[in-house]
């Protein structure tokens, strides 16, 4: 299914059907309550996390230039403080690793969809001198919940991530993530949201790994911590991740982010015990749809390197400084973001032997300090 949703979105085909009549009265139904249920608070207007991090490392060379885009949890909607989005996590783990400042820039949009995709990538390069090093990509639960086309929302994100690599930006998308794990989803409507995303999420992987891109499987990455402790790890909306969800997100995307920089030595070893393998591209990506935290990037086509990085621990954020050189936002990306200084008060860190993938208990990686 994902190969077809991949090759309709490359050759322009409609979408792919995956109910029959019959379900779909039960399935308004449901989607009615969880609307009525999801939301039922206020979700904070995501505070701008945009300036420069790791300032301490400021030396001869010049700061790396980190691009985020995508929808509210790009943006970080859902926690108060510049620190505990996604942007500011990252960028302070990157600074961290690379011991080289890091400008960010988010252009990330709540509420967005994938045919947005087109006008935050004309944003972050619309200034040619200064063209992003690396853009981070999280996309496609809109696209979900909004009947998207799935041929269409992978067609949007192949274009955005080819205008990238095109102008010189290594890219890694955080794929989908699985919807069936926001609490107020009930079944059938569970199944169907943990189908589709997954479908999408694959045919995501699909789409950006022949672009150049890498990918990173959110999935049900927050399942178990979201069914544990659901009033822990979702905001205040229910719908959105918390300061730890985000973190618990980051964590998973940063190596990744840094391998791509060959920040950390790549090693063309697979290690079976942590089910690395190289596969067909569209086998690698129905599987690492289906466990979360994997990457997935080229390699020979039409083969596939699968990796399960070990999790670091994320740095506490640091203050963000304004940029030196100022760029006006979009207005609608903008609203209610304050220009500035912005403190950002240290997201949640993770905690010491953070257990991966493989159940591995791993310590503070070098480079990192402590939180």
């Amino acid at each position: 299914m994902a190969r077809r949703i991949a090759a309709g979105a490359a050759y322009g085909g409609g979408s792919i059907g995956l109910l029959g009549a019959a379900a779909v009265g039960v399935l308004l139904a449901e989607v009615q309550l969880a609307k009525r249920q999801v939301g039922g608070g206020i979700a904070p207007v995501p505070p701008s996390a945009d300036g420069r991090y790791g300032v301490a490392f400021a030396g001869p060379a010049d700061p790396l230039r980190l691009g985020l885009l995508g929808d509210s949890t790009a943006a970080g909607q859902g926690v108060r403080r510049a620190g505990q989005t996604p942007g500011a996590l990252l960028a302070s783990g990157l600074a961290a690793v690379s011991e080289r400042p890091v400008d960010l820039r988010n252009v990330a949009q709540p509420g967005a969809r994938s045919d947005d995709l087109e006008r935050q990538v004309s944003l972050l390069l619309a200034d040619t001198s200064r063209p992003p090093d690396v853009c981070v990509i999280m996309i496609g639960a809109n696209d979900v919940t909004h009947r998207m086309p799935a041929t269409q929302s992978v067609r949007c994100l192949t274009t955005a991530v080819r205008r990238l690599r095109t102008a010189g930006a290594e890219v890694v998308v955080g794929t989908c993530p699985d919807l069936g794990t926001i609490e107020p989803v009930y079944q059938p409507l569970r199944w169907l949201a943990r189908r589709v995303s997954r479908q999408l999420a694959a045919a995501q992987t699909i789409g950006s790994v022949e672009q150049g891109g890498r990918t990173v499987s959110l999935g049900d990455l927050l399942g178990p911590e979201f069914e544990a402790n659901p009033r822990e790890l979702f905001g205040p909306d229910n719908y959105h991740p918390s300061a730890e969800g985000y973190a618990t997100a980051a964590m998973a995307v940063l190596p990744t982010l840094c391998a791509v920089l060959g920040l950390w030595p790549e090693s063309d070893r697979l290690d079976g015990a942590r089910r690395e393998d190289m596969l067909p591209v569209a086998k690698a990506a129905s599987q690492a749809a289906r466990e979360a935290g994997t990457e997935v990037t080229g390699a020979r086509a039409p083969w596939a390197l699968l990796k399960h990085r070990r999790r670091r621990r994320l740095p506490a954020a640091t203050e963000p400084h304004p940029h030196p050189h100022p760029e006006p936002h979009d207005e609608a990306g903008a609203a209610g973001q304050e220009t500035g200084t912005k403190t950002a008060e240290a997201g949640p860190a993770a905690k010491t032997g953070e257990t991966g993938e493989t159940g591995e208990s791993h310590g503070k990686p070098r480079n990192l300090p402590a939180n």
